[in-house]
């Protein structure tokens, strides 16, 4: 007998520049295609590790203050970024072959706008988080892995 174990949720933390798209802008759409991802480990992650039904905090970065901001679904598995194909486009990759793809995207659904932002200078100052990747020297990746705790207890802080 050949059993699948079947994988539970996981959760993520997503940023965007607000400029760029924000979580007002997601919530105003309700669904959106995340894309612009340029980085091969977080390529990686979408095509490895993230599923559908997976959740993932809306972190808003370079802006004048900058924190997780909301909640929100993915509920469109890793596939072709087509930015990466569009001369017009600011993720436009002139390497990449509609045959040979180099990056991916996903789909994500507006679940909840936060109460209040919880801001990168509140995790770092609570030993709670030391352990997040967020709050680590060095770490710029725009879409990480985040614990259940860690991700239970930025919800909590946002509902204060």
């Amino acid at each position: 007998m050949n059993q699948v174990k079947k994988r539970g949720t996981r959760y993520w933390l997503m940023k965007s520049e607000p400029s760029e798209f924000s979580i007002t802008d997601l919530r105003l759409k309700k669904k959106a295609r995340w894309d612009g991802i340029r980085n091969y480990q977080v390529r990686n992650m979408l095509r490895d590790e993230m599923r559908i039904g997976d959740m993932a905090l809306f972190y808003h970065s370079n802006a004048d203050v900058i924190g997780v901001v909301g909640v929100m679904r993915i509920i469109q598995a890793a596939y072709p970024d087509p930015t990466q194909f569009d001369p017009k486009s600011t993720y436009y990759d002139p390497q990449s072959q509609p045959k040979n793809p180099r990056w991916l995207a996903v789909n994500v659904q507006f679940v909840s706008q936060c109460k209040r932002m919880v801001t990168l200078a509140e995790l770092k100052l609570d030993p709670a988080f030391k352990n997040l990747a967020l709050v680590q020297k060095g770490n710029r990746l725009s879409v990480m892995p985040i614990s259940p705790a860690h991700f239970e207890n930025i919800l909590a802080m946002a509902q204060e």
